[in-house]
């Protein structure tokens, strides 16, 4: 009886052995005597115990966190920048298959492509162009993790550390930069200004009544005001009337 019994347990742990269960959101791929065979979806998937082996391979979205790298930009800024990479296992033989550790693998070349890409381009354009250079990065990543059956979803970048003095000749540059940007809206009020006062001047030449009544108006306005001195304001063509009347006494 014994004997009888051994080669039955003997059995039963071979079919229990030959059951694997795959989860939903998890890939089998199934090696015979070595050499990659299929790929097995989620539920129960029998196998030949000893003859063939499964490796699971989780094909969910990985959020990868990029250590903070030391990048020099392209104007010579010293800075710490740190990000985050989204990425999921579509083609999971190539993932198992040509390559080693595929998570090591795309951290690693998270790390490099960061520093590459953010190098190429200067400290204003990391701080106001970070979108770019998320995409940048992501073609990069994507292009290059293709054949390890990997898609690279998105890369934000987190946080762009600057060295305080950095940040205080930052702030000089800005505030520099809003003095120039006031001085050329003044000077471009003073020129349109100009222009308007230019094609007054041109209307008032046409229209000499249009001169007079505008100088009633200017009267009033001295008249109405509080000071104790009063300025009127004399029309050249009155003054030069005057002028030619004394010259004429005097003439006769």
């Amino acid at each position: 009886m014994q004997f009888i019994a051994i080669p039955f347990l003997f059995l039963i742990f071979l079919i229990f052995a030959s059951f694997r269960i795959v989860k939903e959101y998890e890939r089998g791929i199934v090696y015979t005597l070595g050499k990659y065979s299929s790929t097995r979806g989620p539920g129960v998937q029998l196998i030949i115990p000893v003859i063939q082996q499964m490796v699971l391979v989780d094909i969910r979205v990985r959020t990868e966190d990029i250590p903070s790298q030391d990048v020099i930009s392209k104007d010579n800024v010293s800075v710490k920048v740190n990000a985050v990479v989204y990425y999921r296992v579509v083609e999971p033989s190539y993932a198992v298959n040509r390559v080693e550790d595929f998570i090591m693998a795309t951290s690693q070349l998270a790390q490099t492509t960061l520093r590459s890409v953010l190098g190429k381009h200067e400290l204003d354009e990391m701080l106001t162009a970070r979108d770019k250079l998320n995409n940048d990065i992501q073609d990069i990543l994507d292009s290059q993790t293709d054949g390890w059956g990997i898609k690279v979803t998105n890369v934000e970048i987190k946080h762009i550390d600057i060295d305080p003095t950095m940040i205080r000749a930052i702030a000089k540059q800005a505030e520099a930069e809003r003095i120039r940007r006031a001085k050329i809206i003044n000077a471009e009020g003073e020129f349109q200004a100009a222009q308007q006062l230019d094609e007054a001047a041109k209307i008032l030449a046409q229209r000499p009544e249009t001169m007079q009544l505008r100088y009633l108006g200017t009267l009033g306005e001295f008249t109405n005001s509080k000071g104790s001195t009063i300025v009127l304001p004399m029309p050249l063509d009155m003054l030069s009337g005057a002028i030619k009347g004394l010259s004429d006494k005097k003439a006769a």
